[in-house]
């Protein structure tokens, strides 16, 4: 009898636990917003049968016009760039004292029409817009063509009727049809303003005028996606609809809630709907959210009850990594490509002078001429950083460098920081360099004596925190860290979430070469462990 009443009274515990735990386990087993804690701005989004495809922003990183997939809206992973290089200007490959932080290749279309797919985009940089198409999305060949003007945060869209337009502008809104291939403007087309001032839903006071354009067309129906910000306010979604492509139009005001607002319209096979969104998140950069729709009288409904809700009924993340971010051995098998494309060189990179050939298992960089400063030195190897929290790690031999050279791990952005190794008057040192004020100042020098030395940075983005911190060691197990930490900063002349970095240039004498054994990515820190 005892043994039936312990029996029962562990029964109903479980059952008691189960019913507690059973909320929380639903939770995880949804998505959670962001669903991707990284810089993936300016998304633009369709669905092809039961698979997904998104483009989006990476302006002055080569190659360019990243192209990501998914199944589930949520589990992405990179499958393609658009571009190779944009162009061949002094400002694209670091010539000449110039670059193009904060330009290069800006908001991109994507599209999917008659067994094309098509992703357009626009650089201020060249002045020109750009329409890329394919007939496979993941493995190319990818057609280019480019014609003037560069048309700002346009959006490509294909009629039922054959016709092609730009939909583009700042506040005015205008439309500009395109040949049918989407080649270039149609001969004799003029620009319309569609729209007078798609601000106004958000009220009069407006600190950014309505861009970001993505048109729509749902049950006969053409509907216009824009942001705004109001003043004292907040990015905005703004929605316009109407019956023609030409107008009228009317607009209401679409989300306003937690800064979530830019981008589009994404249905999914079983008929929901849902708006993919970003929003602007501090150091890490702008990332993406999903918001459910509902459809009320014509109108899409953004979010629950005007909000963006932390959970989403679709499946859990996987993690970012590798399908966003992932570790190198830099160690190819035949067939392999030679970089992942989770990488992305700082602005076009001179192919002559890297590879992982020369030394198998390793990436070499080499210089060939003098640069003054980190931000001007070409060949850096870039991804992203992600959140909450991350860090990454790399081994590097350097025994080959040239007198002045500096080598090593960087945080990619205007407030950079560097942990690396200097090679000056004969001797090497471990140095770490903050540009926390906008201008680089060594905050620590250390003595080495051997080649091969490892590198950490640390990166914490937990609520907007912003905080890196740099790590050194001499034997890969026990970590010291090195200077002070980095207060990282989004800013606007490089408009682009921090990014780690591999990068070794000259000083004084062009020809040395570093060897980077490996990156490792991870999304947990663990300080000087």
């Amino acid at each position: 009898m005892k043994h039936l009443l312990k029996q029962s009274v562990l029964l109903a515990g479980l059952a008691l636990a189960s019913a507690v735990a059973s909320p929380l386990l639903a939770q995880v087993k949804q998505a959670q917003n962001p669903i991707i804690f990284a810089d993936v701005p300016d998304l633009s989004m369709i669905r092809v049968g039961d698979t997904y495809y998104m483009s989006s922003t990476t302006m002055h990183m080569s190659p360019g016009v990243p192209i990501m997939k998914s199944k589930d809206l949520v589990n992405w992973h990179l499958v393609s760039y658009a571009s190779d290089t944009l162009g061949n200007q002094d400002e694209l490959a670091l010539r000449n004292g110039k670059s193009t932080y904060g330009r290069g290749s800006w908001a991109s279309s994507l599209r999917f029409h008659q067994g094309t797919y098509y992703v357009s985009t626009f650089a201020q940089t060249t002045g020109k817009t750009y329409v890329y198409s394919t007939k496979n999305i993941e493995k190319g060949p990818w057609k280019t063509v480019s014609f003037k003007p560069s048309y700002h945060d346009h959006s490509l869209f294909f009629d039922d009727d054959g016709r092609v337009y730009l939909v583009f502008g700042t506040g005015k809104l205008r439309l500009i049809e395109l040949t049918a291939d989407a080649s270039g403007v149609k001969p004799g087309a003029t620009e319309q303003v569609i729209i007078e001032n798609a601000s106004a839903p958000a009220g009069p006071n407006i600190n950014l005028q309505a861009e970001g354009s993505q048109l729509f067309k749902v049950k006969g129906k053409y509907y216009l996606f824009n942001i705004t910000w109001p003043k004292e306010g907040m990015r905005t979604v703004v929605v316009h609809r109407a019956d023609k492509i030409t107008g009228p139009y009317e607009g209401r005001l679409g989300l306003q809630d937690l800064g979530v607002a830019q981008g589009g319209l994404i249905d999914t096979p079983d008929g929901r709907w849902f708006s993919y969104l970003f929003r602007d998140y501090g150091a890490v950069g702008r990332i993406p959210y999903l918001v459910p729709v509902t459809w009320t009288d014509g109108w899409p409904v953004l979010g629950t009850a005007g909000k963006v809700p932390q959970t989403l009924a679709l499946p859990p993340s996987k993690g970012l990594i590798p399908g966003i971010v992932a570790s190198d051995e830099f160690a190819r098998r035949k067939g392999e490509p030679a970089l992942p494309l989770v990488w992305q060189w700082n602005h076009n990179p001179e192919n002559s002078l890297w590879s992982l050939s020369n030394r198998p298992g390793y990436l070499r960089l080499q210089t060939d001429r003098v640069d003054t400063t980190f931000l001007l030195a070409r060949n850096t190897l870039t991804q992203r950083t992600i959140g909450p929290t991350c860090a990454g790690t790399t081994a590097l031999d350097v025994s080959y460098l040239k007198d002045g050279d500096f080598a090593g791990l960087a945080l990619l952005q205007k407030r950079y920081g560097l942990v690396g190794v200097d090679f000056r008057n004969g001797a090497k040192s471990i140095v770490m360099v903050s540009a926390q004020s906008e201008r680089p100042v060594e905050l620590q020098r250390l003595p080495l004596t051997q080649n091969t030395v490892y590198f950490k940075a640390e990166c914490d983005f937990t609520e907007r925190k912003d905080v890196a911190t740099f790590f050194y060691s001499l034997d890969g197990k026990t970590w010291k860290a090195i200077g002070e930490p980095l207060k990282m900063a989004y800013t606007l002349p490089h408009f682009m979430g921090y990014r780690f970095g591999l990068f070794n240039y000259a000083t004084k004498n062009p020809g040395g070469y570093a060897d980077f054994d490996y990156f490792r990515i991870t999304d947990k820190t663990t300080g000087a462990k």
